[in-house]
């Protein structure tokens, strides 16, 4: 299988006064793992479907390797789908639903016939759909349920199947759209591995479309985060995740969300937190107010810190997650990231003093758009 690169240039689709997809445009390299990631609605799943050749773009050009294939058929274009619901034969065996792509290519009608089929096919061409489907069944680890029916599966096995017939069409590139989410969140993270461990195995072009960001962040060598039909940011998971480039991208990235704080702009550019200044300064930025993130592993107790009341405490695993409301302004929560045994800091009541590694800040101006920072005092360690 030779993975491809797919172009998506300035892709545009509406429906009736409604525009879902504002000019998109994205290169998908040969080989690659890309999640398109955001809320319900942002068009994700459109952005899908016409790459799949499903829905047909107001404007723009889809091309596959050096192929434009805008205006080709979707069984034209060796593409691969696998969808949220398994859409499995009920009625056909496991072997028969993986075996159904290929026979639907190669086989003339009347040997796709179930009494007759096998009697008038050529038998070589029958070994070689067998073959093929046994080989595929052995890279998702389901050679043992060939001849069981999707009644007799469980949904993780299930979803092999689905997937092992996609892979039997030795396709281009691979297009999924939310796979798991009918899946418990047990079977959820156990299949996340299946799929990572698959895409370095075969080593082909998966799109994956999913509003879980920890699917995206886990998975994708890149991730194209969309927001109101366009693609907010791209770029690898760690790179959404500590250069966020705008307040949108900084909200849906990350767990627990990171902690947004009101702050202003003084003329010298110097961020003024609650009429406290920071010792931080904003670069080609002017006077007025802003966004300051903070993520919760970069809050910590401090005595010349913020005034905080304790408000829960949620310990998981070897971590716990610390909510605070802000004495100044109740309605203004924190949450810190802590280590199980470590000191609160706070006194019997649950008052608290917090400050933030000043490394860690992102910025985001009146408009929602990162501003890079420097930092005019080191945070004592």
């Amino acid at each position: 299988m030779q993975p491809q690169s797919l172009n998506i240039a300035s892709i545009g689709k509406g429906f009736g006064a409604d525009d879902v997809l504002k000019g998109i445009d994205l290169s998908i390299r040969p080989g690659e793992f890309l999640s398109l990631v955001g809320m319900s609605g942002c068009g994700k799943s459109t952005l899908l479907r016409i790459i799949a050749g499903l829905e047909t773009a107001d404007r723009g050009t889809v091309s596959i390797g050096s192929r434009d294939v805008t205006d080709v058929d979707p069984s034209d274009r060796n593409l691969a789908m696998v969808f949220q619901s398994y859409a499995l034969y009920p009625h056909m065996t496991v072997r028969d639903n993986i075996a159904t792509p290929l026979r639907m290519r190669r086989l003339s009608v009347w040997s796709r016939l179930p009494l007759i089929g096998r009697m008038i096919a050529n038998a070589e061409m029958l070994r070689e759909i067998d073959a093929s489907v046994k080989e595929a069944a052995d890279v998702l680890q389901i050679g043992h349920l060939l001849d069981r029916r999707p009644a007799q599966l469980s949904g993780g096995q299930r979803q092999r199947v689905a997937l092992a017939r996609a892979l039997v069409r030795s396709p281009s590139a691979f297009l999924m759209d939310e796979p798991l989410s009918n899946l418990d969140a047990k079977l959820r993270a156990h299949m996340r591995g299946e799929l990572t461990n698959l895409h370095s195995r075969l080593g082909a072009t998966f799109i994956y479309v999913t509003h879980d960001q920890i699917e995206a962040m886990t998975m994708s060598d890149r991730i194209a985060l969309m927001s109101e039909g366009r693609i907010e940011q791209l770029g690898t998971p760690d790179e959404l995740y500590r250069r966020p480039s705008t307040l949108t991208v900084a909200r849906f990235i990350g767990t627990p969300s990171i902690n947004l704080l009101p702050v202003e702009l003084d003329a010298s550019g110097e961020i003024v937190l609650f009429g406290q200044k920071l010792g931080i300064t904003a670069r080609n930025a002017w006077p007025g107010p802003a966004t300051l993130g903070i993520r919760a592993e970069d809050v910590f107790p401090a005595a010349d810190g913020i005034e905080a009341s304790l408000v829960r405490t949620e310990t998981q695993g070897a971590d716990r997650f610390v909510t605070f409301n802000l004495t100044c302004d109740p309605s203004i929560s924190i949450v810190m990231r802590q280590r199980v045994g470590d000191d609160l800091g706070a006194d019997a009541d649950g008052n608290v003093r917090l400050a933030f590694s000043k490394e860690g800040v992102h910025l985001f101006g009146s408009d929602e758009k990162r501003r890079d920072i420097t930092v005019l005092e080191q945070v004592p360690a």
